[in-house]
């Protein structure tokens, strides 16, 4: 079945959401989660991870990948640690090769090269190669959790560009996708008297740009 709202999604950028998410008050902003790739993009449903400590004996981080389905976006929340990696090659490569849409970690993952070779999105604090084997270990799958300080609750509307991760929780995305496609159409609307010569001020007065992101009750 075709989720209207995945195609809706994928038309705006993050900023535009960003905008649209602050008109209503909502935090969806995931902080300081870049993309490996200024080219990478994706939209889908995530699916959620916990890390936590590796016990003693050590807990498995985890094979889950299998389970996944195609277009899935894996969200991977591993605290923030830097010293860790919680995501690396065959991942890497098996997720491409199911069609899953991209992979969101609060924490890093390692070996770039192949995503990169393969146009596979990861969006991560950062990345570094050493292991999180016996370092870290799965807690629950499917759980409400924090990435870059926003909440992701299974099933809930992820995008990504070049400018980061934003989420779009699932009792809201219908008002949010609007109020980002009102602010979209108004955008464009500046542009198009641009370029026909109007002057920036008068467009923006025109269509309304400094109302866009005015905050009004989600």
């Amino acid at each position: 079945m075709t989720d209207i709202n995945i195609a809706r999604a994928t038309k705006l950028d993050t900023a535009t959401l960003s905008d649209a998410l602050d008109r209503l008050g909502l935090v969806g902003q995931c902080y300081k989660i870049k993309p490996r790739s200024t080219s990478s993009r994706m939209t889908g449903r995530a699916w959620t991870l916990l890390y936590g400590p590796a016990g003693n004996p050590p807990g498995t981080v985890g094979d889950y990948i299998d389970d996944i389905e195609p277009g899935t976006v894996i969200v991977l929340a591993n605290s923030g640690r830097d010293d860790v990696t919680v995501w690396g090659d065959i991942l890497t490569e098996v997720a491409h090769k199911k069609g899953i849409a991209g992979t969101v970690i609060d924490g890093i993952n390692r070996d770039v090269a192949l995503a990169l070779e393969l146009g596979y999105p990861i969006y991560s604090r950062d990345n570094w190669m050493r292991t999180g084997k016996d370092r870290v270990q799965v807690e629950a799958t499917q759980i409400p959790v924090s990435i870059g300080n926003a909440r992701i609750a299974p099933g809930d509307l992820i995008r990504g560009d070049a400018d980061g991760v934003i989420v779009i929780p699932r009792d809201f995305e219908d008002k949010v996708l609007v109020a980002a496609e009102q602010i979209q159409d108004a955008e464009d609307a500046i542009r198009a008297s641009v370029r026909a010569g109007m002057s920036l001020r008068d467009a923006r007065k025109t269509h309304g740009y400094h109302q866009l992101q005015t905050r009004e009750n989600a």
